[in-house]
């Protein structure tokens, strides 16, 4: 008799046979990607390449529309909130898992309280605002909170609080979850084949699957970015995304081919390892910030597509600061702080995700920058899909990442980048006890005035301190053929991939 785990991966196997053969003609989208998932264990990671795709197997309990801007029902058809603002009552949808089973007010307090109380929860913080979380009946969840919280309701709607099957869950346990995971999405997890491909197929049992009108998508890891080009351009593949910035032009002329540059909370930008000295002196950290030329990014990188970015939140969402610090390029000033600072012949290790034309564009062009005041910078190429180990362990200098809000207030990133929670600011080791207490205060504030000059402010102390450099802010870059209809990702990363549709 089969285990559980594999018992739901026979299920799995024996449903992708019945529906390929009920099927006259398979519509499957196949789309290009630099990087493979991580795991599909919602609350275990933070990577685009795994939320994106969560998006499409998971169903949080507040979603967001197509535009990014509005909080729309999820799981959750409706729901109140109290006077005080403490306590929140929805209720549920008549919704089913991919295996079946229905979704259950229960299994939503477990995927919250999950979230807020699991060692390897990396979004715990933004949930201990939690005191409770109770299913009245199947159909009513009752969230009572600690104190108001203006950002909560759209921190439901990020992908890694999506509610999960309680049961299934404590029945195979967390590791056969992460690689075989029942969710209540548009899609659901057919094969994880590690470092090639994720493969979808259609959940019969959708709560709007008539919807859908894609049989499944196909998730092929390419990462070179070249090498994803020529497959969109030979027709072998259906959408590419991250698109090289060098290449919109040519593409855009391609008569078989549509890009799609969509607008994003997308920022780019260096990440430093406070932890390695002398990048705890924040007259060296303000150096780097001098010595490298944002605008030649632009230029000579982006094409002209990008936009010098002044704070970590980014241009359009919502407290941006508009008129915040944005240092310009002085190498004569950058050197005096490195002499101020005591520091001469610095070697700094510069993780590079190889394979991506543009961050490897950014890595030679800063290279060239820093040695003209004294810095080397050691570029160390690996696999994309190693990168995020290495941030994680440390084992770094610098590194250029980027990252993509999740949810619409600005709470999300302010409290991953400077909140001081597990994931170390990310991964920057960035400390400061007055910022870290400022977010916490910022997350309870009612007022939106007040809000605002909270987020004011710690945009101003993290450019300072300069917890890393903001590089700049770009679209989404993607690439469909002409045979593929609505393929589309909002401001927060999400594609809507339950709208696609392919044509002969």
């Amino acid at each position: 008799m089969p285990t559980p785990f594999k018992r739901h991966l026979l299920n799995c196997c024996c449903l992708g046979l019945l529906l390929a053969s009920s099927l006259v003609s398979a519509a499957t989208l196949t789309i290009g990607r630099s990087a493979d998932s991580t795991t599909f264990d919602p609350i275990n990671t933070t990577q685009n390449a795994d939320n994106w795709i969560f998006s499409n197997i998971f169903d949080p309990l507040i979603a967001l529309d197509r535009s990014g801007t509005e909080l729309v029902p999820g799981l959750a058809e409706s729901w109140t909130i109290s006077e005080d603002g403490k306590t929140y009552t929805l209720t549920m949808r008549d919704a089913k898992f991919s295996d079946g089973t229905p979704v259950t007010a229960e299994d939503a307090a477990f995927s919250l309280m999950r979230i807020r109380n699991d060692d390897k929860s990396l979004w715990a913080d933004s949930y201990k605002i939690i005191e409770s979380a109770d299913a009245e009946d199947d159909h009513t969840l009752v969230i009572t909170l600690s104190a108001p919280s203006v950002p909560f309701l759209s921190q439901l709607a990020l992908p890694n609080a999506s509610v999960i099957p309680k049961d299934y869950f404590q029945e195979v346990g967390e590791e056969a979850f992460s690689q075989a995971p029942v969710g209540s999405g548009a899609f659901m997890l057919e094969e994880w084949n590690r470092g090639e491909s994720v493969i979808l197929r259609k959940n019969p049992h959708y709560w709007d699957r008539d919807r859908i009108e894609l049989d499944g998508v196909n998730w092929l890891t390419l990462p070179d970015s070249n090498t994803r080009m020529l497959k969109i351009q030979a027709g072998e593949i259906d959408a590419a995304i991250n698109v090289p910035f060098s290449r919109i032009s040519s593409l855009e002329a391609d008569p078989n081919l549509t890009v799609h540059l969509d607008a994003s909370t997308r920022e780019d930008h260096l990440l430093i390892n406070h932890s390695h000295p002398p990048l705890d002196d924040v007259k060296v950290r303000q150096a780097l910030d001098y010595a490298i030329d944002k605008q030649s990014i632009i230029d000579t990188v982006t094409f002209g597509y990008g936009t010098v970015a002044n704070a970590y939140i980014p241009m359009g969402a919502l407290y941006h600061n508009a008129d915040n610090l944005s240092r310009g390029y002085d190498p004569e000033k950058a050197k005096a702080l490195l002499e101020e600072a005591g520091v001469d012949n610095l070697t700094l290790d510069y993780v590079v995700n190889a394979g991506d034309e543009v961050d490897e564009q950014i890595a030679v062009l800063l290279q060239q920058q820093l040695s003209a005041v004294g810095i080397r910078a050691n570029l160390t190429k690996v696999d994309p899909s190693q990168s995020w180990g290495m941030l994680v362990d440390g084992d770094y200098d610098i590194s250029v990442m980027y990252w993509t809000n999740d949810i619409l207030d600005p709470d999300q990133k302010t409290t991953f980048v400077l909140g001081n929670d597990a994931n170390m600011n990310y991964m920057t080791r960035y400390d400061n006890p007055e910022v870290t207490q400022l977010v916490a205060d910022a997350r309870l504030a009612t007022d939106p005035d007040v809000r605002e000059e909270m987020y004011t402010r710690l945009q101003e102390m993290a450019k300072q301190d300069v917890n890393w450099i903001d590089l700049y802010y770009s679209p989404y870059r993607n690439v469909s053929t002409k045979a593929v209809s609505n393929f589309y990702q909002n401001p927060m990363g999400r594609f809507f991939l339950e709208d696609v549709s392919l044509s002969e």
